[in-house]
């Protein structure tokens, strides 16, 4: 599902991404599948970045952030929906699989049927505020043969572009 926004940028759901660049959305998903926890970023009402630990799911062709009620990384996508997320990189400095990160926009779920979904997949404590998401940017670096720094990036609409640097 892509949209475009009033500013005329497009957003996508994960299964347009997972579609169009199956490889690339399998290693994300992998990447942040190794951790629990990741780091998400928001807005502050003065226009500064929050980040704050997160747990996400993939769900239904989904990326699907969950947050405890009242939080204000909640609070912040009520307010400005933008948001960057970045997997756990782990110990160490090995970075399997890669950094990722993934831009857009979070869409407070508000109708019933995927609440109920999202629940009865994931048990979740409740109450709880769930979040889709609508992608904008998609970037995974990662080290080629010890000699290259790789960037792949991908955005709705465009064909993934690949970046190498020695």
């Amino acid at each position: 599902m892509a949209s475009s926004t009033a500013t005329g940028s497009t957003a996508a759901n994960w299964s347009c991404l997972a579609t169009a660049e199956p490889d690339l959305a399998a290693t994300v998903e992998a990447r942040f599948g190794a951790y629990t926890h990741h780091v998400l970023a928001t807005l502050r009402r003065d226009g500064s970045p929050r980040t704050t630990g997160l747990e996400v799911r993939f769900l239904d062709g989904e990326l699907w952030l969950g947050m405890m009620p009242g939080s204000v990384k909640a609070l912040d996508l009520r307010r400005d929906p933008r948001f960057a997320l970045q997997a756990n990189p782990g110990e160490g400095t090995g970075m399997g699989g890669g950094d990722v990160r993934i831009g857009g926009r979070a869409i407070e779920v508000e109708d019933s049927a995927p609440l109920a979904r999202y629940v009865k997949e994931v048990e979740p404590p409740e109450p709880f505020h769930l979040f889709r998401t609508e992608l904008t940017e998609v970037v995974r670096t990662y080290v080629e043969d010890d000699a290259y720094l790789v960037v792949q990036v991908w955005q709705p609409g465009q064909p993934l572009r690949t970046v190498k640097r020695t």
